[in-house]
Protein backbone atom coordinates (compact mmCIF):
# COMPACT_ATOMS: atom_id res chain seq x y z
CA UNK A 1 0.00 0.00 0.00
CA UNK A 2 2.93 2.36 1.18
CA UNK A 3 4.45 1.47 -2.42
CA UNK A 4 1.47 2.16 -4.65
CA UNK A 5 1.24 5.58 -2.57
CA UNK A 6 4.61 6.62 -3.49
CA UNK A 7 4.32 5.64 -7.00
CA UNK A 8 1.22 7.75 -7.59
CA UNK A 9 2.94 10.59 -5.91
CA UNK A 10 5.64 10.62 -8.31
CA UNK A 11 3.25 9.51 -11.18
CA UNK A 12 1.21 12.19 -10.04
CA UNK A 13 -2.83 11.93 -9.12
CA UNK A 14 -6.04 13.93 -9.11
CA UNK A 15 -9.13 13.87 -6.92
CA UNK A 16 -12.70 13.26 -8.41
CA UNK A 17 -15.95 13.68 -7.29
CA UNK A 18 -18.03 10.96 -9.13
CA UNK A 19 -21.99 12.03 -9.73
CA UNK A 20 -24.17 9.31 -10.80
CA UNK A 21 -27.14 6.33 -9.57
CA UNK A 22 -24.78 3.28 -10.11
CA UNK A 23 -21.81 4.55 -8.09
CA UNK A 24 -20.88 0.82 -7.52
CA UNK A 25 -21.02 -0.24 -10.50
CA UNK A 26 -18.58 2.49 -11.28
CA UNK A 27 -15.90 0.96 -8.54
CA UNK A 28 -16.38 -2.61 -9.78
CA UNK A 29 -16.17 -1.68 -13.59
CA UNK A 30 -12.65 -0.08 -12.35
CA UNK A 31 -11.61 -2.35 -10.06
CA UNK A 32 -12.07 -5.18 -12.83
CA UNK A 33 -10.19 -3.28 -15.34
CA UNK A 34 -7.18 -2.85 -13.06
CA UNK A 35 -7.68 0.95 -12.15
CA UNK A 36 -6.61 1.69 -8.55
CA UNK A 37 -9.16 3.44 -6.76
CA UNK A 38 -8.33 4.84 -3.22
CA UNK A 39 -9.34 6.95 -0.15
CA UNK A 40 -13.37 6.59 -1.74
CA UNK A 41 -15.75 8.77 0.54
CA UNK A 42 -19.65 9.29 0.48
CA UNK A 43 -20.46 12.52 -0.07
CA UNK A 44 -24.41 11.51 -0.34
CA UNK A 45 -26.64 9.06 -2.57
CA UNK A 46 -25.44 10.21 -5.62
CA UNK A 47 -21.77 11.23 -4.89
CA UNK A 48 -18.37 10.36 -3.99
CA UNK A 49 -14.98 11.19 -3.78
CA UNK A 50 -12.09 9.13 -5.36
CA UNK A 51 -8.40 9.27 -5.73
CA UNK A 52 -6.80 7.56 -9.11
CA UNK A 53 -3.48 8.18 -11.32
CA UNK A 54 -2.90 10.71 -13.90
CA UNK A 55 -3.05 7.62 -15.90
CA UNK A 56 -5.81 5.86 -15.48
CA UNK A 57 -8.39 8.89 -16.03
CA UNK A 58 -8.87 8.54 -19.41
CA UNK A 59 -9.82 4.76 -18.86
CA UNK A 60 -12.60 6.17 -16.26
CA UNK A 61 -14.28 8.85 -19.07
CA UNK A 62 -15.50 5.04 -20.67
CA UNK A 63 -16.54 3.60 -17.63
CA UNK A 64 -18.70 7.07 -16.85
CA UNK A 65 -20.70 6.52 -19.92
CA UNK A 66 -20.90 3.15 -20.00
CA UNK A 67 -22.38 3.91 -16.07
CA UNK A 68 -24.23 7.00 -16.63
CA UNK A 69 -22.26 8.90 -14.40
CA UNK A 70 -19.86 11.82 -14.63
CA UNK A 71 -16.85 12.82 -12.46
CA UNK A 72 -14.93 16.22 -12.33
CA UNK A 73 -11.61 17.14 -11.10
CA UNK A 74 -11.53 18.84 -7.79
CA UNK A 75 -7.56 18.42 -6.55
CA UNK A 76 -4.39 17.66 -8.32
CA UNK A 77 -1.41 16.42 -6.59
CA UNK A 78 2.14 15.03 -7.29
CA UNK A 79 5.20 15.30 -8.47
CA UNK A 80 4.49 16.31 -12.20
CA UNK A 81 1.86 19.21 -11.04
CA UNK A 82 4.16 20.24 -8.41
CA UNK A 83 6.76 20.31 -11.53
CA UNK A 84 4.65 22.17 -14.09
CA UNK A 85 3.48 24.52 -11.26
CA UNK A 86 7.43 25.61 -11.27
CA UNK A 87 7.84 26.08 -14.63
CA UNK A 88 5.20 29.24 -14.23
CA UNK A 89 7.39 30.82 -11.33
CA UNK A 90 11.10 30.16 -12.04
CA UNK A 91 12.11 32.38 -10.36
CA UNK A 92 10.27 31.10 -7.36
CA UNK A 93 12.09 27.67 -8.31
CA UNK A 94 15.39 29.23 -8.73
CA UNK A 95 15.86 30.98 -5.36
CA UNK A 96 14.11 27.62 -3.84
CA UNK A 97 17.08 26.09 -5.33
CA UNK A 98 19.90 28.56 -4.23
CA UNK A 99 18.31 28.21 -1.16
CA UNK A 100 18.58 24.77 -0.91
CA UNK A 101 22.56 24.68 -2.18
CA UNK A 102 23.35 27.69 0.97
CA UNK A 103 21.55 25.41 3.30
CA UNK A 104 24.16 22.73 2.49
CA UNK A 105 27.18 24.70 1.96
CA UNK A 106 26.45 26.35 5.45
CA UNK A 107 25.93 22.79 7.01
CA UNK A 108 29.06 21.95 5.99
CA UNK A 109 30.85 24.39 8.44
CA UNK A 110 30.70 23.86 12.69
CA UNK A 111 28.66 26.94 13.95
CA UNK A 112 28.24 25.26 17.63
CA UNK A 113 30.53 24.26 19.85
CA UNK A 114 29.67 22.33 23.57
CA UNK A 115 31.52 20.86 26.25
CA UNK A 116 29.97 18.50 28.54
CA UNK A 117 31.94 16.49 31.49
CA UNK A 118 33.61 19.71 32.70
CA UNK A 119 33.79 20.20 36.48
CA UNK A 120 37.29 21.72 37.09
CA UNK A 121 38.60 22.41 34.02
CA UNK A 122 36.77 25.37 32.11
CA UNK A 123 35.25 25.30 28.41
CA UNK A 124 36.80 28.58 27.39
CA UNK A 125 40.21 26.72 28.05
CA UNK A 126 39.35 23.67 26.46
CA UNK A 127 37.66 25.37 23.89
CA UNK A 128 41.26 27.47 23.22
CA UNK A 129 42.95 24.43 23.00
CA UNK A 130 40.58 22.73 20.74
CA UNK A 131 40.96 25.31 18.21
CA UNK A 132 44.64 25.02 17.95
CA UNK A 133 43.54 21.20 16.97
CA UNK A 134 41.40 23.17 13.88
CA UNK A 135 38.46 22.68 15.90
CA UNK A 136 36.46 26.35 15.87
CA UNK A 137 33.43 28.25 15.22
CA UNK A 138 33.29 28.34 11.48
CA UNK A 139 35.75 25.15 10.81
CA UNK A 140 34.73 23.37 7.51
CA UNK A 141 33.65 19.67 8.68
CA UNK A 142 35.81 18.26 6.03
CA UNK A 143 38.65 19.58 7.17
CA UNK A 144 38.35 18.82 10.88
CA UNK A 145 40.31 15.92 11.95
CA UNK A 146 38.31 14.72 15.73
CA UNK A 147 40.99 12.19 16.69
CA UNK A 148 43.56 14.90 16.26
CA UNK A 149 41.12 17.15 18.66
CA UNK A 150 41.16 14.30 20.99
CA UNK A 151 44.66 13.53 21.37
CA UNK A 152 45.67 17.11 22.10
CA UNK A 153 43.18 17.70 24.48
CA UNK A 154 44.95 14.54 26.21
CA UNK A 155 47.79 15.61 25.48
CA UNK A 156 47.94 19.21 26.62
CA UNK A 157 45.30 18.73 30.01
CA UNK A 158 46.97 16.05 32.10
CA UNK A 159 43.88 15.89 33.85
CA UNK A 160 41.54 14.75 31.64
CA UNK A 161 41.17 11.10 31.26
CA UNK A 162 39.14 10.52 28.17
CA UNK A 163 37.63 13.27 25.72
CA UNK A 164 35.06 12.42 22.88
CA UNK A 165 34.41 14.46 20.04
CA UNK A 166 31.08 13.88 18.28
CA UNK A 167 30.14 15.87 15.03
CA UNK A 168 26.37 16.62 14.66
CA UNK A 169 25.32 18.65 11.95
CA UNK A 170 26.43 21.79 12.49
CA UNK A 171 26.81 21.58 16.65
CA UNK A 172 30.59 19.72 17.53
CA UNK A 173 29.85 18.47 21.35
CA UNK A 174 32.98 17.80 23.11
CA UNK A 175 32.32 14.91 26.19
CA UNK A 176 35.26 15.79 28.79
CA UNK A 177 36.28 12.58 31.30
CA UNK A 178 38.21 14.35 34.33
CA UNK A 179 40.47 11.78 36.73
CA UNK A 180 39.03 11.77 39.53
CA UNK A 181 41.63 12.47 42.65
CA UNK A 182 41.47 10.31 45.61
CA UNK A 183 42.15 11.92 48.75
CA UNK A 184 43.97 9.90 50.92
CA UNK A 185 42.87 9.55 54.49
CA UNK A 186 45.85 10.99 56.43
CA UNK A 187 44.82 8.51 59.45
CA UNK A 188 43.94 5.54 57.29
CA UNK A 189 46.94 3.74 59.70
CA UNK A 190 46.19 4.79 62.62
CA UNK A 191 45.43 1.91 65.37
CA UNK A 192 41.48 1.98 65.70
CA UNK A 193 39.17 -0.96 67.36
CA UNK A 194 36.10 -2.37 65.21
CA UNK A 195 32.90 -1.14 67.30
CA UNK A 196 29.08 -2.35 67.22
CA UNK A 197 27.32 0.15 65.43
CA UNK A 198 23.98 -1.24 66.70
CA UNK A 199 22.74 -4.00 68.46
CA UNK A 200 22.66 -7.58 67.35
CA UNK A 201 23.11 -11.25 68.19
CA UNK A 202 26.96 -11.97 66.68
CA UNK A 203 26.49 -14.74 63.80
CA UNK A 204 29.77 -14.46 62.17
CA UNK A 205 32.87 -13.13 62.75
CA UNK A 206 35.95 -12.93 60.67
CA UNK A 207 39.03 -11.39 61.81
CA UNK A 208 41.54 -10.25 59.10
CA UNK A 209 43.82 -8.05 61.87
CA UNK A 210 42.98 -7.29 64.90
CA UNK A 211 41.97 -9.78 68.30
CA UNK A 212 38.30 -10.56 68.42
CA UNK A 213 36.84 -10.02 71.68
CA UNK A 214 33.21 -11.33 71.45
CA UNK A 215 32.33 -14.83 69.63
CA UNK A 216 29.31 -16.06 67.67
CA UNK A 217 26.05 -15.83 69.75
CA UNK A 218 27.32 -12.86 71.91
CA UNK A 219 24.70 -10.32 72.28
CA UNK A 220 26.50 -6.72 71.24
CA UNK A 221 25.03 -3.14 72.44
CA UNK A 222 26.19 0.28 69.99
CA UNK A 223 29.52 0.93 71.21
CA UNK A 224 30.45 -2.33 72.17
CA UNK A 225 34.44 -3.75 71.25
CA UNK A 226 33.67 -6.23 68.32
CA UNK A 227 37.62 -6.88 67.33
CA UNK A 228 40.28 -5.45 69.08
CA UNK A 229 42.86 -3.45 67.97
CA UNK A 230 45.21 -4.09 70.97
CA UNK A 231 47.05 -7.07 70.31
CA UNK A 232 48.49 -8.76 73.98
CA UNK A 233 51.62 -10.91 73.71
CA UNK A 234 52.95 -12.55 76.29
CA UNK A 235 56.21 -12.10 77.10
CA UNK A 236 58.39 -15.37 77.80
CA UNK A 237 60.57 -15.62 80.41
CA UNK A 238 64.25 -17.41 80.14
CA UNK A 239 64.14 -21.05 80.94
CA UNK A 240 65.87 -20.90 85.33
CA UNK A 241 69.22 -22.35 85.40
CA UNK A 242 67.53 -23.86 88.63
CA UNK A 243 64.49 -24.98 89.77
CA UNK A 244 61.86 -22.81 92.21
CA UNK A 245 62.14 -23.21 95.80
CA UNK A 246 59.54 -25.69 97.54
CA UNK A 247 56.87 -23.27 97.90
CA UNK A 248 56.90 -20.77 95.95
CA UNK A 249 55.13 -20.00 92.76
CA UNK A 250 56.08 -19.45 89.57
CA UNK A 251 55.61 -15.54 88.73
CA UNK A 252 52.45 -14.24 87.18
CA UNK A 253 53.00 -14.09 83.16
CA UNK A 254 53.36 -10.40 81.39
CA UNK A 255 52.38 -9.03 78.62
CA UNK A 256 52.91 -6.15 75.77
CA UNK A 257 50.29 -4.38 73.99
CA UNK A 258 50.68 -4.18 69.76
CA UNK A 259 48.35 -1.80 68.49
CA UNK A 260 47.14 -2.04 65.03
CA UNK A 261 44.14 -0.83 62.82
CA UNK A 262 41.56 -3.83 63.06
CA UNK A 263 39.98 -5.05 59.84
CA UNK A 264 37.65 -7.79 59.66
CA UNK A 265 33.38 -8.72 59.51
CA UNK A 266 31.06 -9.20 61.95
CA UNK A 267 27.72 -10.01 60.65
CA UNK A 268 25.48 -9.83 63.10
CA UNK A 269 21.02 -10.77 63.49
CA UNK A 270 19.46 -7.13 64.05
CA UNK A 271 15.70 -6.18 64.44
CA UNK A 272 13.63 -3.28 63.32
CA UNK A 273 10.55 -2.22 64.31
CA UNK A 274 7.56 -0.84 62.57
CA UNK A 275 4.08 0.48 63.53
CA UNK A 276 1.45 1.21 61.20
CA UNK A 277 -2.82 1.92 61.62
CA UNK A 278 -5.58 2.25 59.66
CA UNK A 279 -9.33 3.32 60.29
CA UNK A 280 -11.76 1.31 59.32
CA UNK A 281 -13.67 3.82 57.52
CA UNK A 282 -12.91 7.21 56.71
CA UNK A 283 -12.96 10.52 55.17
CA UNK A 284 -10.38 11.96 52.74
CA UNK A 285 -10.01 15.05 50.78
CA UNK A 286 -8.43 15.59 47.78
CA UNK A 287 -8.50 17.55 44.51
CA UNK A 288 -11.34 17.47 42.08
CA UNK A 289 -8.86 19.54 39.41
CA UNK A 290 -11.52 22.62 39.07
CA UNK A 291 -10.27 25.85 39.99
CA UNK A 292 -11.15 29.95 39.88
CA UNK A 293 -8.24 32.20 39.39
CA UNK A 294 -9.51 35.84 40.80
CA UNK A 295 -6.92 38.70 40.06
CA UNK A 296 -6.46 41.88 42.44
CA UNK A 297 -4.61 45.21 42.60
CA UNK A 298 -4.12 46.51 46.24
CA UNK A 299 -3.54 49.71 46.27
CA UNK A 300 -2.77 51.25 50.07
CA UNK A 301 -5.87 49.60 51.78
CA UNK A 302 -8.29 49.12 49.43
CA UNK A 303 -8.47 45.97 46.66
CA UNK A 304 -9.84 45.89 43.66
CA UNK A 305 -10.89 42.56 41.58
CA UNK A 306 -9.71 43.11 37.82
CA UNK A 307 -10.50 39.34 37.01
CA UNK A 308 -12.74 36.26 38.30
CA UNK A 309 -14.47 35.63 41.79
CA UNK A 310 -14.82 37.97 44.80
CA UNK A 311 -15.24 34.91 47.04
CA UNK A 312 -14.53 31.29 46.20
CA UNK A 313 -16.75 29.54 44.07
CA UNK A 314 -16.61 26.44 45.96
CA UNK A 315 -17.80 24.90 49.56
CA UNK A 316 -14.42 23.07 50.40
CA UNK A 317 -11.51 24.74 48.78
CA UNK A 318 -7.50 25.16 48.92
CA UNK A 319 -6.57 29.08 48.42
CA UNK A 320 -3.19 29.68 47.49
CA UNK A 321 -2.16 32.99 46.70
CA UNK A 322 1.10 34.41 44.87
CA UNK A 323 1.72 38.37 45.27
CA UNK A 324 3.43 40.83 43.16
CA UNK A 325 4.85 44.11 44.35
CA UNK A 326 6.18 47.03 42.91
CA UNK A 327 9.94 47.61 43.03
CA UNK A 328 11.48 50.00 45.66
CA UNK A 329 12.19 53.92 43.66
CA UNK A 330 14.93 55.66 45.59
CA UNK A 331 14.02 53.71 48.98
CA UNK A 332 10.29 54.45 48.83
CA UNK A 333 8.10 51.71 49.02
CA UNK A 334 5.26 52.09 46.12
CA UNK A 335 1.89 50.65 48.14
CA UNK A 336 0.84 48.80 45.23
CA UNK A 337 0.64 44.81 45.16
CA UNK A 338 -0.83 42.45 42.27
CA UNK A 339 -2.36 39.53 43.76
CA UNK A 340 -3.36 35.97 42.22
CA UNK A 341 -5.67 34.57 44.41
CA UNK A 342 -6.50 30.47 43.21
CA UNK A 343 -9.63 28.89 44.45
CA UNK A 344 -8.97 24.62 43.75
CA UNK A 345 -11.94 22.90 44.91
CA UNK A 346 -11.63 20.04 46.96
CA UNK A 347 -14.12 17.25 47.51
CA UNK A 348 -14.69 15.07 50.81
CA UNK A 349 -15.15 10.63 49.92
CA UNK A 350 -15.93 8.93 52.33
CA UNK A 351 -14.00 5.66 52.41
CA UNK A 352 -15.17 2.46 54.08
CA UNK A 353 -12.49 -0.60 54.23
CA UNK A 354 -14.07 -2.78 56.49
CA UNK A 355 -11.89 -5.19 59.07
CA UNK A 356 -9.76 -6.67 56.14
CA UNK A 357 -9.18 -3.45 54.26
CA UNK A 358 -8.34 -1.50 56.63
CA UNK A 359 -6.01 -4.43 58.46
CA UNK A 360 -4.00 -4.56 54.97
CA UNK A 361 -3.19 -1.06 54.92
CA UNK A 362 -2.13 -0.85 58.50
CA UNK A 363 0.24 -3.47 57.26
CA UNK A 364 1.91 -1.92 54.37
CA UNK A 365 2.21 1.49 56.49
CA UNK A 366 4.01 -0.57 59.01
CA UNK A 367 6.52 -2.43 56.57
CA UNK A 368 6.96 1.17 55.04
CA UNK A 369 8.18 2.65 58.50
CA UNK A 370 10.60 -0.48 58.78
CA UNK A 371 11.52 -0.23 55.24
CA UNK A 372 12.73 3.17 55.56
CA UNK A 373 14.86 2.12 58.44
CA UNK A 374 16.79 -0.78 56.78
CA UNK A 375 19.83 0.03 55.11
CA UNK A 376 20.22 0.16 51.63
CA UNK A 377 20.75 -3.41 50.21
CA UNK A 378 20.13 -5.46 53.48
CA UNK A 379 17.61 -8.19 53.19
CA UNK A 380 14.91 -9.13 55.15
CA UNK A 381 15.73 -12.83 56.45
CA UNK A 382 12.12 -12.65 58.40
CA UNK A 383 9.15 -10.81 59.19
CA UNK A 384 6.20 -10.80 61.78
CA UNK A 385 3.00 -8.53 61.53
CA UNK A 386 1.26 -8.68 64.93
CA UNK A 387 -2.43 -6.60 65.48
CA UNK A 388 -2.25 -4.74 68.94
CA UNK A 389 -5.78 -4.89 70.46
CA UNK A 390 -7.22 -2.48 73.17
CA UNK A 391 -9.37 -3.16 75.73
CA UNK A 392 -11.83 -0.81 74.56
CA UNK A 393 -13.52 -1.24 70.90
CA UNK A 394 -12.27 1.64 68.43
CA UNK A 395 -13.01 1.94 64.43
CA UNK A 396 -8.95 1.87 64.29
CA UNK A 397 -6.61 -1.35 63.39
CA UNK A 398 -2.86 -1.15 64.61
CA UNK A 399 -0.17 -3.32 63.02
CA UNK A 400 3.19 -3.83 64.70
CA UNK A 401 5.79 -5.53 62.04
CA UNK A 402 8.95 -7.12 63.18
CA UNK A 403 11.88 -7.75 61.18
CA UNK A 404 15.00 -9.32 61.18
CA UNK A 405 17.95 -9.44 59.12
CA UNK A 406 21.62 -10.13 58.63
CA UNK A 407 24.17 -7.40 58.17
CA UNK A 408 27.55 -6.43 59.07
CA UNK A 409 27.54 -3.89 61.89
CA UNK A 410 30.98 -3.43 62.63
CA UNK A 411 32.42 0.21 62.09
CA UNK A 412 35.98 1.90 62.66
CA UNK A 413 36.36 3.53 65.94
CA UNK A 414 39.94 4.85 66.48
CA UNK A 415 41.70 3.63 69.71
CA UNK A 416 42.16 7.61 70.95
CA UNK A 417 38.46 7.80 71.03
CA UNK A 418 37.97 4.30 72.65
CA UNK A 419 39.34 6.04 75.31
CA UNK A 420 38.52 9.15 76.14
CA UNK A 421 35.08 7.18 75.97
CA UNK A 422 36.15 5.13 78.78
CA UNK A 423 37.55 7.92 80.80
Amino acid sequence: MVLLRLFSFLMGHVSLVVRGEFLEKFVNMAASRGIYLWDITRLGNDRMRVKVRISDVRPLRHIARTTKSCFKVVERRGLPFMLNRMKKRKLLAVGGVVFLLTLYFLSSFVWFIQVTGNERLSSEEIKKIAAGAGLKPGAAKWDLDAKLVENTLREKISSVAWVGVYVKGTRVTIEIAERKLVQEDPHRNDPAHIVAGKAGLIKEVLVLNGQAVIKEGDTVLPGSILISGEIKEEIKPEPANQPLPEGQEPPEPQYVSRFVRAKGIVRARVWYEGYGECRISETLEKLSGRQKTSARIKIGTKEIIIAGPKESPYRHYQEKQTVKSLPKWRNISIPVEVRNVQYMEIIKERMTYGQAGAKKIAEQKAMQEVSAKLPQGEKITEQRLEQVNTAAEEELVRIKAFVETVEDIGTIKPLKAAEEDKD
